[in-house]
C-alpha cells in the first residue's frame, strides 16, 4: 500500500493571492518547477477536464509536464493528475526513473492563518504498479527537497506582488 507524500507551508501572502499564482500560467512561471529551471513553455485551459502543458528548461534540459484539472475549488482546493509529458501532450515515464508512477493525483488545500496562508500538498500515485509505488513511497525525502525548493522560491515570488 502506498503511502501519500504530504508537505506544507506557511506562506505570508493573502490565499486569494496564494490561489492566483498556483493557477495562473504568467505566475507559475515565475516558481513552479525544480529549483533553477525556467519554464519555457506554457498552455493551460483552467476548467474541470482542461489542462496545463508546460516545459521547464531545467540547466539546459527540457523536462515537459502535463496536469489535468480533476476538481477546482476557487481559492480553497485543486485536484489534478500528472505526468511527464513531451511536446505532443503524450504522458511519458520520468526521464531519470523510468520506473516513477506514470500518473499522480495532486490534491493542493489552502486555509487562511491570520494574514497568512497555508498550502498543504499531499501526492500519491494513480494506478501504479507495486513495483512503482514502492519507489514512489522511498523517494519522499527526495519530494520533500524538491517541493521544498519549489515553495521556496514561491515565498520569495510572493514578495515581489503586492496586494
Amino acid at each position: 500500500m502506498s503511502h501519500p507524500f504530504e508537505i506544507s507551508v506557511l506562506l505570508d501572502a493573502p490565499q486569494a493571492l496564494v490561489w492566483d499564482v498556483m493557477t495562473q500560467p504568467e505566475h507559475l512561471a515565475h516558481w513552479f518547477g525544480p529549483k533553477g529551471s525556467v519554464i519555457r513553455h506554457s498552455d493551460m485551459d483552467f476548467r474541470v477536464g482542461g489542462s496545463y502543458h508546460y516545459c521547464a528548461d531545467f540547466f539546459g534540459f527540457p523536462l515537459w509536464g502535463l496536469w489535468n484539472f480533476v476538481e477546482i475549488t476557487p481559492t480553497d482546493r485543486l485536484v489534478l493528475l500528472q505526468c511527464f509529458s513531451d511536446e505532443q501532450r503524450g504522458a511519458t515515464r520520468h526521464p531519470m526513473a523510468p520506473v516513477w508512477p506514470l500518473h499522480t493525483r495532486s490534491t493542493t488545500v489552502l486555509t487562511t492563518e491570520g494574514a497568512q496562508t497555508r498550502l498543504t500538498l499531499q501526492w500519491q500515485p494513480e494506478g501504479a504498479t507495486p513495483e512503482e509505488q514502492v519507489l514512489f513511497d522511498a523517494s519522499h525525502a527526495s519530494m520533500q527537497g524538491g517541493w521544498g525548493g519549489s515553495f521556496e522560491v514561491l515565498a520569495e515570488y510572493l514578495k515581489t506582488l503586492a496586494r
